[in-house]
């Protein structure tokens, strides 16, 4: 395990300018505005060759634990729980404040080594406060800009004393275990949830975890910063572990609805963990059913390529109108799905409850599946097999008198899957037959509700610039 490190500070401090500046991409969100950080982030950090793990948290405001800003400072709080050190950020041109003692107060009470940095100190407008720091007695500053990146080197030489062994041990344990397993196999799963704002994203996270780890509440809007967390799963039927990577993300309102700079940079983050999960979760909130906002974000997701599943979460709530009433709503749902996304009819569905767990294990055993799924190849003899099956079954059409000829097919990748048929005049091959082909894909060889992509290529010809063609179909 790479050492941990925890940013820690009050709100507008930089701490998430830090936080990217350390992991060298602009992972968590950073705005003018306080309180942009609401949970904890991880990023794998490097500085001057020492790896290390670093967590951004929320600032720290001295407000009441029911309120937000409390709930927001006990997750702080919990972050430093199994650390190796904190970085203690203050803003070095706005001098020490209440909030900063307070700070400093509880931090030397906790049983962690500190390392005091004074941000945003380029400049002489930052000397008076990195001096008036020392009065926090938590030793010498160090002085840096996280926005220019000065005074990275110095952060190195005070975190280096602290966690540099646990670096280059966690360091050499990498290199072994990768020269080990040279054939392993697929890695954890990322699994993403995404939804409208209040499906209970952070909650069903939070209840797979078994802690509260993501922050939850009864505000829309709480999760801004797309959160993966590495966890564990143990198949209850099986007995097997396996990993995951879960990945919260902001809800998603009609593009309208949403006008707030935060907001759109928050969505876009959002799209991004989708661009980086392999399979996704739309949930659905049981109380409001499906809307046309959550098929527009299942078909981003299959735009995207990812493999998707749909869970209808708050099952606990609907299950009390009686099982007659829950069934409806269930089948109507299903109906909805398969009518809306008819380019991937018989996507998994699950009623599920973050708050009971209904449905969660099943869930998640299904997810492993459709990675498989995802992630297949299928043998070039069972692939010709089906292709000579499909074609004598529904030969292609012959527009005009003149035959459209699909010569053969090959598998160009995986993840999602992508197939290529070669042939001639396929440029007039009508879009339901190319509909056909996909269906049939995944219905023979075993891709179900897999978004499959379909490229159609003719040979060129050297004589005429203007023949051949062909085009890509994604279903």
């Amino acid at each position: 395990m790479k050492p941990q490190v925890i940013i820690i500070g009050r709100p507008n401090v930089g701490k998430s300018t830090l936080f990217n500046r350390l992991v060298g991409k602009k992972l968590a969100l950073v705005d003018d505005q306080p309180g942009v950080t609401r949970d904890r982030r991880m990023g794998n950090a490097e500085v001057a060759g020492m790896a290390f793990t670093v967590v951004d948290t929320a600032g720290w405001e001295d407000e009441d634990a029911d309120t937000l800003p409390g709930r927001m400072r006990a997750q702080t709080e919990v972050s430093l729980e199994g650390a190796d050190a904190a970085l203690f950020v203050i803003d070095a041109r706005a001098g020490i404040t209440p909030l900063d003692e307070e700070i400093a107060r509880w931090l030397r009470e906790q049983d962690i080594p500190v390392v005091l940095v004074a941000n945003k100190a380029e400049g002489r407008a930052g000397e008076a406060g990195v001096y008036e720091s020392y009065s926090l007695g938590l030793g010498e500053p160090v002085a840096l800009s996280a926005e220019h990146g000065e005074g990275v080197a110095d952060l190195f030489g005070a975190l280096w004393p602290i966690i540099g062994e646990k670096a280059d041990a966690a360091e050499a344990e990498a290199e072994f275990a990768a020269s080990e397993d040279e054939d392993a196999p697929l890695g954890p799963l990322k699994l993403a949830i995404v939804g409208r704002p209040n499906a209970g994203k952070s909650t069903l996270i939070n209840r797979l975890l078994g802690q509260e780890r993501l922050l939850t509440g009864p505000e829309a809007g709480i999760t801004r910063d797309s959160i993966a967390v590495d966890w564990q799963w143990t198949d209850p039927k099986s007995g097997e572990t396996r990993d995951v990577r879960l990945i919260d993300t902001a809800g998603m309102r009609k593009k309208r609805n949403v006008t707030e700079k935060l907001e759109k940079l928050s969505v876009a983050d959002a799209r991004r963990a989708v661009d980086f999960a392999e399979v996704v979760v739309l949930l659905l909130d049981a109380t409001q059913g499906l809307e046309h906002q959550d098929l527009k974000i299942a078909d981003m997701v299959l735009q995207e390529g990812r493999a998707l599943m749909v869970a209808i979460n708050k099952w606990d709530v609907a299950g009390q109108t009686g099982h007659e009433d829950a069934s409806k709503l269930f089948n109507g749902i299903r109906g909805a799905l398969d009518d809306g996304l008819a380019q991937v009819r018989g996507l998994p569905l699950f009623a599920v409850s973050a708050k009971t767990g209904k449905g969660l294990d099943e869930m998640l055993r299904a997810a492993f599946e459709i990675r498989d799924s995802w992630s297949k190849r299928v043998p070039t003899a069972a692939l010709n097999r089906w292709f000579d099956d499909a074609l004598e079954a529904n030969p292609p059409p012959a527009p005009g008198g003149r035959r459209i000829k699909l010569r053969y097919i090959t598998q160009a990748g995986t993840r999602p899957p992508r197939f290529v048929i070669f042939g001639t005049r396929l440029e007039s091959l009508p879009t339901s037959y190319e509909r056909y082909l996909v269906n049939s894909i995944r219905a023979k060889l075993g891709f179900d509700a897999v978004p499959v992509r379909l490229l159609l290529r003719s040979p060129k010809n050297p004589y005429n610039a203007n023949k051949g063609g062909g085009g890509n179909f994604s279903g």
